[in-house]
Parts: structure tokens; sequence; C-alpha cells
């Protein structure tokens, strides 16, 4: 393994038994054990947040053309011994407490570290992992340093890690310029999401972050992806689109790639699913191109 830090944790892991975070025990719960790490028969590392075991599955980010992975996106997952999990996309709106769910991101993100990084060599790709809208206003000052320690003490690269910020509203921008900027003290790169590229344009105007990722179902407008994709070349702005789920938005996407000569950059359920081991980097027999 090429994380030695990493490979002596997961030692650890694997020999830790007999204890309510071990896999003879996944279920047990009580708050002093909610964030309990063990690793399953496959050597998954995986969590607990009170009565929810999870883990973490991976959907690849491809480039149009050959298809070539060029980052994954984590999700947090159900843990189940026989597929990949359900979605948890809403166990942090059920979060009863700022201080829980804060708690619940640090140890999604925590998981989806290892369970990359324990896949990944050296020259892997870069991990996407979303920050969660509460904890924009959960947690009161510098953000990041939490997750900074944790990677440092794995001796994980920090620098390929993106973290994804959601989609906010307008009134919550000064928020939003808040936690980028002590995500990027923290060393992190930053991407946020839109959810059309009207949107995009004015967050690359006022937020300027090192990624963007827009909602492919809402691209009606052809002159406002256009614009989009040239101003967000000349400042150096990558443009990520998410959701590409059928053959239409991929004609569409491809045409503008064709059109303005630039590699048009992918992610969605016409390529792949998100799962717990990584997908080849090379090109997707799903892919259409």
């Amino acid at each position: 393994m090429a994380y030695q830090a990493l490979d002596a944790y997961l030692e650890r892991l694997n020999g830790s038994t007999g204890n309510a975070g071990s896999a003879a025990n996944p279920n047990a719960s009580s708050a002093s054990n909610a964030s309990k790490v063990w690793l399953d028969e496959q050597g998954r590392a995986v969590g607990r947040f009170f009565n929810t075991s999870l883990t973490s599955a991976f959907q690849a980010v491809r480039s149009f053309g050959g298809g070539e992975v060029i980052a994954y996106e984590a999700f947090a997952r159900s843990y189940s011994e026989i597929d990949d999990g359900l979605h948890l996309w809403k166990l942090l709106d059920q979060a009863a407490s700022d201080d829980e769910s804060v708690e619940l991101d640090r140890l999604c993100r925590m998981l989806h570290a290892i369970n990359y990084y324990r896949q990944a060599g050296d020259d892997a790709p870069e991990l996407h992992l979303s920050v969660h809208a509460r904890l924009l206003a959960a947690v009161n000052n510098n953000h990041g340093v939490a997750y900074r320690r944790i990677l440092s003490a794995l001796e994980l690269p920090h620098e390929r890690i993106v973290l994804q910020l959601p989609v906010v509203t307008p009134n919550q921008r000064w928020l939003l310029n808040y936690v980028l900027d002590n995500y990027r003290r923290n060393g992190f790169r930053l991407g946020v999401s839109a959810n059309s590229p009207l949107e995009a344009l004015s967050l690359l105007d006022k937020v300027r972050p090192d990624l963007i990722k827009v909602d492919a179902r809402e691209l009606a407008d052809p002159d406002s992806v256009a614009l989009l994709l040239l101003r967000a070349a000349d400042q150096g702005v990558r443009i990520f689109f998410k959701r590409v789920e059928n053959r239409e938005v991929f004609d569409k996407l491809e045409q503008y790639g064709s059109a303005l000569a630039q590699t048009i950059h992918a992610q969605g359920y016409l390529w792949d699913t998100p799962q717990a081991q990584l997908q080849p980097s090379g090109g997707s027999g799903q892919q259409a191109a």
C-alpha cells in the first residue's frame, strides 16, 4: 500500500474485535460509540452513527471522448454485506442537533478518505467530498481544521481532495464565502454546486471556486452554457456536469464541447452507479461517445 500510516491504521482496525465498534456487533447503539469505525470482511471501513451503520460508495467523474476517470465523488451509504447499500442523504437532515450533524459529516468524510485511499495508488485522481448545507452555519469557525488533522494523522494527501459545498440562496453567499475562506486556509481545494448555468455564472463572479458542479438536467439555455464554459476557462475554473442520466443530455454536452473545442467533464448514471469499488480508469462500456 502506498500510504503507510493508513495501512497501519487499517491493521489496527482489522485486529479490533469483541467491542461495540467491531464487525461482531455493528448495530450496538449509544451516544458514546456513535462514531466507532471497523472493517468488514471485504476490508471496507464502516462507521456507526447511533443506530445506523454506514460506509462509502464512489461514482466516477469522466471526461468526454475516451471516458477516462478524472475524479470520484463519494457518497454515504447504509452498510450492507451483499450490496452497495442505500443512500443516506436524509440522515443529516434528521440529526437532532448541530453538534451531531457536524459529527456525522466528519465521520462520513473520514470513512470516504479511508475507503478511497485504501484502494487508490499514488496516481489516484482527485476525490470530491460533499459538505452538507447544515454545516455551513453549524461550525462556528475554522472549517476544515478537524478534517485536515485526520488526513495528516493518516498521512493522506489533502491536496487531492475537493470539498464540495452545496447550493445556497443568494442571501447565504456571505456564509458561503466565509466557509470557503476557512477551508482554503486549511489547504483544501473547493467546489460549489449550482442548479443551472446561470446560477453557476453568478457563483463564478462572486465566489471564485476551484470548480463548479452544474445540474445537467437544467440546460435549456445554450447561450448560458457556452458563456459559462468560456468564462470559466478564462478564469481557470473547471466546470463539471452532474446527473447525466440519458442520451439526450449527453448529446447536448457533446455538442457544447465540440463547438467550443473544450473538454467536458461529467458524471451520472449514463456511465456509472455509485459503488464500493473504484471503477476502471479507461472508457466505460456504457459511454456512447
